[in-house]
């Protein structure tokens, strides 16, 4: 028989976007319980890039000094190196303060200290080892989820039931519900390499000789992704690990002595990226958000922080929602129906930039190599069109189209 718990609100998945979500509901007193399948956080995650819309939500929550305390990298902007040309894509310094930067932390490192903070919360519950598998419906709408643990199955009960369960949710797709794809022509091979002994400059993206390298600063080593078209790594599996090592060395010179460090294709993940968006984010009883709602792209390393504002304005949203009106039906189910008419536009928009960004990009790894001295127009774009455009871009970049920050009166005093 099921272990059964009861809870106003029950999170499937313990990411950004359901951890954040539950540390919110918890310390507004809500009582939540989110199940996450892993028996920790420590793990490799697609992206560790920390904007300064979670930075300035960190904030708010108290979290600010210990999340600075944490080893992580500062970019105070975006650069890329095209053809040997530099370029600043971005640059951050033109924000308010105090946050002029993205953070490069480990993702783990970070859900440690928001969990760590959830639990000083008698209203916060997470189960870890738990796997959530479908909804329970009972006169056709949700009223909690059932998981599979290694002490045997869990029921439970909530008023909602949150799908935070990532791109492959399995609550999303127990609730029928289906994601509209846009197709990228791009997958990622991720990989990590030590810190060069000659110092390498900051570069977020190395473009040369028809290819792409992201180089994730990181204080001990790189965390790397090769660009490559979708559906291309049996190609580099079939050249060998010397050939993969040599692209690596000839987009990034710097590089070249530690790829030997890159064993074999043990070594390297393939990531597919995807981009898509539910039509429908709720049904009766059910929500989904972050990437079980909108799968993004690594363009402008956004997917964590959209996520997390996700998280935030569902917070905003439901807390007063609760405490007006309980745990009543028609109220939740309105309240989620508000969080997508809120998230939906910025999402779309966000998702629009990061689809024009992948059609350069698949130009980039085509194999056509750009002039170099770059020709009259290419000069007049970088020294007059980009830098008009950087401030745009970095409040773009760094907040999104729509910031969210916790509403007054949301969070009851820490205990």
């Amino acid at each position: 028989m099921a272990r059964q718990l009861d809870a106003t609100v029950c999170i499937a998945g313990g990411g950004p976007a359901g951890i954040v979500a539950g540390l919110i509901l918890a310390r507004a007193g809500i009582d939540v319980v989110v199940l996450e399948k892993r028996a920790d956080f420590l793990r490799d995650f697609r992206g560790d890039t920390v904007h300064p819309s979670t930075l300035n939500l960190l904030d708010q929550l108290g979290l600010g000094t210990s999340a600075k305390a944490i080893e992580h990298s500062e970019l105070s902007s975006l650069d890329a190196v095209i053809d040997g040309i530099r370029v600043q894509a971005v640059d951050f310094t033109t924000l308010p303060a105090p946050h002029r930067y993205v953070t490069l932390m480990p993702q783990w490192d970070l859900l440690t200290l928001l969990v760590e903070e959830a639990r000083t919360q008698p209203s916060f519950r997470l189960v870890l080892e738990a796997t959530a598998q479908s909804e329970i419906q009972e006169n056709g709408r949700v009223v909690g989820v059932e998981a599979s643990t290694p002490d045997g199955p869990v029921r439970v009960n909530a008023a909602l039931t949150i799908a935070a369960d990532g791109r492959d949710s399995a609550v999303r797709d127990s609730l029928g519900l289906v994601p509209v794809d846009y197709g990228v022509p791009i997958d990622v091979l991720w990989f990590r390499v030590p810190r060069p002994t000659q110092p390498m400059r900051d570069t977020l993206a190395n473009i040369r000789n028809g290819s792409a390298l992201v180089t994730i600063p990181r204080p001990d080593y790189f965390q790397c992704g090769l660009l490559i078209r979708k559906g291309t790594f049996p190609e580099f599996q079939t050249a060998g690990i010397e050939a993969f090592r040599h692209t690596i060395a000839s987009i990034a010179p710097r590089l070249a002595d530690v790829t030997a460090e890159i064993g074999s294709f043990d070594d390297v993940k393939l990531l597919s990226v995807q981009i898509n968006r539910l039509r429908e984010w709720s049904v009766p009883g059910a929500l989904c958000i972050g990437d079980a709602a909108h799968a993004m792209s690594p363009a402008f390393g956004v997917g964590i922080n959209y996520a997390i504002q996700d998280a935030v304005a569902l917070a905003n949203i439901l807390v007063p929602t609760l405490r007006s009106k309980g745990t009543d039906a028609a109220a939740i189910d309105a309240a989620c129906a508000a969080l997508q008419r809120r998230r939906a536009l910025p999402t779309a928009l966000m998702q629009r930039m990061q689809r024009v960004a992948h059609r350069l990009i698949n130009r980039a790894t085509s194999g056509v190599v750009l002039h170099n001295p770059p020709r009259l127009r290419e000069r007049f774009v970088i020294a007059v069109v980009l830098p008009r455009l950087r401030p745009l871009l970095a409040r773009l970049v760094g907040y999104g189209f729509r910031p969210e920050r916790i509403a007054r009166g949301i969070l009851r005093p820490r205990t």
